[in-house]
């Protein structure tokens, strides 16, 4: 019988079930970082409990780190959180990637880019955005801290198996439409609830021409549609990146599990539970105007109005967010005034998410009045770009070059937009308050940002290209 990519992962790692329970399932690899594991460590040690696989556990810093003088954490939350992920790290013999390592960085960054995350891998982390790995054919997802406590102690987890739905995207995208323009399109023909109970697979030749890291924008968004999980079926595109990373096996045995890997793509005749399907060539540069990532509109569109709502409930919503993002129903977004620029985050803080923001901005200057960082997603792929001379391309316009980590994106270290400003963020949620108390979030691409950042205003990224 022909079956998913998600029901050939689940059936591989299926151990045992009770009648009216979750299924356990082995997890492969968990990844952990400093916010969401302090207690379950705590927790362990209180019980006496070891960590069951230590070389299937990795960590690294990203969410409460500076960008600027990483070595110096000023809030004592923040420092109190890496000091005691170091000790638990070193308490468990655990593999760290420290600021020290070279090799640090947001954990959905440096998974994939250390050949950590692999096909056909069950992979958790305290963090929702842990979907970012199913570009690689993963069943990947985030996890509670009692999960990460029952992961450390058992390297399984109880999970009810999720519903298979299919978002199928084919054509040819249009110039100046990149992944997260595509993901942003998606979230907001479904809806934030359209995923729910589901765990997405992407389909289809647009996203089967995607490289690796614009296949990771997309998964890492799943979440934002309210799903379990994204999956994109492993192929040759998927080797290709994987092959000579750090932890992928060498040689010949590349060579037999790269055919293993393979075997997990979805079968030609397998069936979803729901199928979602959508043209390429419909799909413009997209922004967010509202306070959830479905509240997006085309780069040239206009602010819903109230009478567009679809019922009373929406209708609501709209007002309100509205109401915080201090904008008018109809306007236009293009020529809306920012006052902020960011662009990183484990959705778009990549090598080629960083050459493509380089390349709008060579050569010119960034807007009066506009503060606009560039933060690398791991501490491999800032010295790729300043090998290439892209940290020269960004200082030169007026950006700031930061350090490795989660940065703007949450506002849970120094990187915070201040009270009322726009930011145009290349990041994955615009809730209220998400970047800062009373900050506006607009998401968008790496070149709508930066863009954005050379003129002040939402503009058109196709104009700069």
């Amino acid at each position: 019988m022909a079956k998913t990519l998600y029901e050939k992962i689940w059936n591989s790692h299926f151990i045992t079930q009770d009648k009216d329970a979750p299924a356990l399932l082995y997890v492969d690899l968990h990844l952990v970082h400093e916010v969401t594991s302090p207690q379950a460590f705590a927790s362990l040690k209180d019980k006496n409990i070891p960590v069951l696989r230590t070389n299937r556990a990795y960590i690294t810093v990203d969410h409460a780190i500076p960008t600027v003088n990483q070595d110096k954490i000023d809030d004592p939350q923040a420092k109190t959180m890496v000091e005691t992920i170091r000790k638990n790290a070193k308490e468990n013999n655990i593999k760290m990637f420290d600021l020290d390592s070279g090799k640090q960085g947001i954990v959905h960054v440096i998974g994939p880019e250390l050949g950590l995350t692999q096909p056909g891998m069950v992979i958790v982390c305290g963090d929702s955005h842990t979907s970012t790995h199913g570009a690689f054919g993963a069943l990947a997802f985030g996890i509670g801290t009692s999960e990460v406590e029952q992961v450390l102690a058992t390297q399984c987890l109880l999970q009810a198996k999720a519903k298979t739905m299919q978002i199928d995207v084919s054509g040819k995208l249009q110039k100046g439409v990149t992944a997260k323009d595509v993901i942003l399109y998606i979230i907001k023909e479904i809806g934030v609830g359209g995923g729910i109970g589901s765990v997405v697979e992407y389909t289809g030749d647009t996203i089967h021409a995607m490289n690796m890291e614009e296949r990771m924008t997309i998964c890492n968004m799943s979440i934002e549609a309210g799903a379990k999980a994204g999956l994109i079926s492993p192929d040759e595109v998927t080797l290709e990146y994987l092959k000579g990373r750090e932890f992928t096996p060498k040689g010949d045995e590349f060579d037999r599990v790269s055919k293993k890997w393979l075997e997990y793509a979805t079968d030609k005749d397998a069936e979803f539970d729901k199928s979602v399907f959508i043209k390429a060539e419909d799909i413009k540069p997209m922004i967010t105007y509202g306070t959830n990532p479905g509240m997006s509109v085309p780069i040239d569109g206009s602010v819903p109005t109230l009478e567009s709502a679809k019922n009373e409930t929406d209708r609501e919503m709209i007002e309100k967010a509205l109401k915080y993002m201090n904008l008018t129903p109809g306007q236009k977004m293009l020529g809306q005034k920012i006052n902020n620029v960011f662009i990183g985050s484990c959705t778009n803080s990549r090598i080629t998410d960083m050459r493509a923001a380089a390349a709008v901005v060579k050569g010119k200057k960034v807007a009066p009045n506009v503060q606009a960082i560039v933060v690398p997603g791991s501490q491999q792929a800032k010295k790729q770009a300043e090998a290439e001379g892209l940290d020269v391309i960004f200082k030169d316009a007026g950006f700031e070059w930061r350090e490795a980590g989660c940065s703007s994106c949450l506002a849970m270290n120094a990187d915070k937009v201040p009270p009322g400003n726009y930011c145009v963020s290349t990041s994955n949620r615009n809730f209220e308050g998400r970047q800062g108390p009373n900050s506006r979030t607009l998401l968008a691409s790496p070149i709508t940002a930066a863009a954005a950042a050379l003129s002040g205003c939402i503009v058109d990224p196709r104009d700069f290209i």
